[in-house]
This record gives structure tokens, sequence and C-alpha cells, in this order.
């Protein structure tokens, strides 16, 4: 007895090694939407809450949840709970696209629809579960509703950056207030992209879905950030909304990997010297037109730099990467490329003392991991927030960007110049020692921002309590 008695009160002592005063364990539902670049950021702040004491049930559907377990370390394996949400199966959405990764485009309303319909199923698991809060993703408004019909408190976790979603928040409540921050606008190509979007997600809304920023009585707003990068974003973002905006650090994944295919990748890259080789990636939901393709694989070619390509392509338009690439393209770079059609391990590449710059969209998650790892940016951004976030880098001075021209082009020569820029140039030293300088800023942060986050949530359901 005396030593089981021992054991336990040890594994309490140590969930409760950070968190000063929790009361008994908070067990905490955390529901992202169902894309990789919304799983990625929640999964991160379950990890830091559950060193933290708290106990994480973490909802996704079947698929999505197959490939998170991969991604929990052993010593969760207590107080972070995978929870299964079915999805009605509709005939043109089997199980296998309960995803956003890889979705065909045309899909994409579908599976919105398919996660409102699932709304009965989510009911009852917070009916079995009863947990003391809720943290859900702005993209299921209706989660909160479901949340707090049953007395159960709902905050929201925001998995983009404070300047983008402070941007859109103004743009949406208040447009004849000016963005108060020059540094961050969109370019006329990207302002009708964004307007044809906006348009296209109204004509495909259900009356019911619920206004995004519809603020009720929320009090709290974790967002994916710190005060080290975007204090004056985060402050802008209170005062527009009213809500007190808590970072809980960038979303930066830890670089483990066992994979045996990983491994032969990453003895290649030791073989290449320090900051030689830039990584290219763009993200697990953005393709690269044939037209853009190509002007980056000749870049590539011209800048004469090593690099890592993942080159990838939507769920059933897999190409052969001979057939994707410019002819003969792989013979000509020989061993200075290497060019992959499926995941790599980013964080160990970006990691490593071989990887000198980084090719990539600008999605939050991929921006922010790159700055953790003091790895400087080329920006080339599509859409969405991507435009917003490659601004917000080139002003915190740790990347470049690549500006398409009026008809959305980018220019192959444009890019070697750049390239070669950040690899062997200046530039690239400047850079360099700026991303290191903002990186180390963030880790000595990082563990007081997430203590006073976890106290906010204590806080919140102390005096929901009440």
């Amino acid at each position: 007895v005396t030593n089981s008695t021992n054991s336990s009160s040890l594994i309490l002592l140590s969930l409760n090694r950070k968190t000063k005063h929790t009361m008994a364990t908070l067990r905490v539902l955390m529901f992202p939407f169902l894309a990789y670049g919304h799983i990625s950021p929640y999964l991160n702040v379950a990890k830091k809450l559950a060193d933290r004491g708290f106990l994480i049930y973490f909802c996704s559907t079947p698929i999505n949840l197959k490939s998170t377990i991969n991604k929990i370390p052993e010593k969760y394996s207590d107080s972070i709970q995978l929870i299964e949400l079915h999805l009605p199966e509709l005939p043109e959405l089997p199980p296998h696209y309960h995803t956003a990764n890889g979705l065909p485009p045309n899909l994409n309303h579908i599976l919105q629809k398919a996660l409102k319909m699932s709304e009965p199923n989510f009911s009852k698991i917070l009916e079995n579960l009863k947990p003391d809060l809720v943290i859900y993703d702005i993209l299921q408004q209706w989660a909160k509703r479901v949340a707090n019909e049953q007395n159960i408190l709902a905050v929201t976790l925001i998995t983009s950056g404070a300047a983008v979603f402070s941007y859109f928040f103004n743009i949406l409540r208040k447009p004849e207030v000016e963005f108060p921050f020059p540094a961050i606008y969109l370019r006329k190509i990207e302002q009708v992209r964004l307007s044809e979007m906006v348009a296209k997600s109204n004509k495909e809304k259900e009356p019911d879905d619920g206004d995004l920023l519809a603020d009720g009585n929320m009090q709290i707003m974790l967002m994916s950030t710190s005060r080290t990068i975007e204090a004056k974003y985060i402050d802008y973002c209170t005062e527009l909304t009213n809500w007190k905006v808590v970072p809980v650090g960038p979303p930066v994944q830890d670089p483990i990997t066992n994979d045996a295919d990983d491994m032969e990748l990453i003895e290649w890259l030791g073989t290449k010297d320090e900051n030689s080789t830039v990584f290219v990636c763009f993200g697990s939901e953005y393709f690269l037109s044939k037209e853009d393709t190509e002007e980056v694989a000749f870049a590539l070619e011209l800048s004469n730099v090593n690099f890592i390509w993942v080159a990838r392509f939507p769920k059933g338009e897999e190409k052969n990467l001979e057939d994707a690439l410019p002819k003969g393209f792989l013979e000509r770079i020989g061993e200075r490329g290497r060019v992959l059609d499926k995941f790599a391990p980013q964080p160990r590449i970006l990691n490593h003392p071989s990887t000198g710059g980084f090719i990539s969209h600008c999605g939050w998650n991929s921006a922010m991991e790159s700055i953790d790892f003091g790895v400087p940016i080329v920006a080339m951004p599509m859409h969405l927030d991507q435009p917003m976030n490659a601004r917000l880098i080139v002003e915190l001075g740790v990347a470049v960007e690549i500006v398409r021209d009026d008809d959305g082009k980018i220019h192959r020569e444009e890019i070697a110049e750049t390239l070669k820029g950040v690899i062997t140039g200046k530039i690239g030293e400047h850079l360099r020692a700026k991303v290191r300088d903002i990186s180390k800023n963030l880790k000595s942060i990082r563990d007081e921002e997430m203590d006073a986050a976890a106290q906010e949530l204590i806080q919140l359901c102390r005096n929901s309590n009440k």
C-alpha cells in the first residue's frame, strides 16, 4: 500500500510540478478543425497543458487520430486521451475523406456539412465525459453552443497569429477604420482572391452556422502566438474585440521521427555544409500550379544551392515526379537535391545545421517553426492568411518575400537570385542573426507564457464554479 501511495503521489507531484496552485485536475476537451494545420497547434497546447497537470481529451475523426497518435510521446499516455468523433457517412465523403488533408477542393463544403451534422455525436461525447472546459476551433462555432447547453465553459484557441486575426477582424467588423499597421496589407491580386473567397463561403454558408466573430459571453481567447513577436497586434486584437487575448506561444512540433525513410534523408542532409541547403515545402493543403512548379524547379536549378523539395499533389491527382517536373530535371540536379512526393519530417529538417533557408507558403505553423529553429524564410504566400503572415515575418526581419506580378505569376530568375542571397550572401547573414535572436527570446519566455495561460484557464473554471 505504502509503495502504491508513494508512486501515485509522485505522479501527482510531477503533474503539479509547474502549476503552483492547481485545483483538482482540470479536464479539458480540445476540438480542433479537421485540418492538419489546426490539429498540430492544438496538440502542441494539449501537451503543454498536460505538463501542467491538466487531463486532456483530444477529439477528432478516426482518420485524423490515426496520424495524431504517433505524435504523442509515451509520457502522455495517461494525460492525453484520444476521443473519436464519427461523422455521418455521406456517399461522396467516405471516412478516409473525414479530414481536410489532401481533400479535393470540391469536397471542402461537404466536409463542413458532415462536421456540422455530427453535432449530436459531439453532444453525446460531452455528456459522457463531462469536461470542465471545451477548447474549440473558431471554424466550429457550434461546438461552443453545444457545450454551453450542457453548462460547460468553452473558450476558443485561434491557430493563426494576432496580426492576421486583427487584420481580418478589422475588415469585417470595422471596414471604415483603416488598419493602423502599414506593414500588414494585401496586394491587388490578393484582395481580389479574398473577396472571391468570402463571396463563395457566404454562398455555401448554412443559415444556422452562427457568426464566426460573434462574441457572446466570451471573456478570453487563446492564441498561438507570443508577445515576443506580436505584442502590438495582440494589444490591437484586445482593443478591437474586447476579449482578453492570451498567448500560448507559437505552434512548434518536437523534432521527433524514427522513420527509416527519414533516416536516409537526414543522413544525406548530414553530408552537406552548414547552412548550405534550402528546404522547400508548401504545407499540407496547398499545391503549386503546373506553372509555379516549373518556375520553382528552374529556380532551384539556376540557383545552384542544395535543396530538399516536398512536391506533393492532391489526393486522386497524384503524378509521377518525372512527369510533374521539367524534363530531365532530376538527372540534371543529381546529388545536389532531393525531391519527395510525401510528407517530410519538417521540424527535424529545419532543426538540422545544414539547413540555411526555407522556401515556404507561410502558413502560420511553418513560419513559426522556421523562426523557432532559427532558419530564415523565403516567403511565397498563396492565399488565406499567408500573405499577411509573409508581411509580418518580413517586418520582423527574418524573411524575404518573392513578389508575384500583377497576373499572380512568380519568376524563376527572381527566386534563384533571392535564394542565392539567403544561402550564400550578406542578406542571409543578416536574416540568420535576426531569426536566431528572436528564437532565443521566444524560448526564454515560452514556459512563462504558458504558465500564465494555464492560470487563466484555472481561474476561469474556478469563477464559473462559484
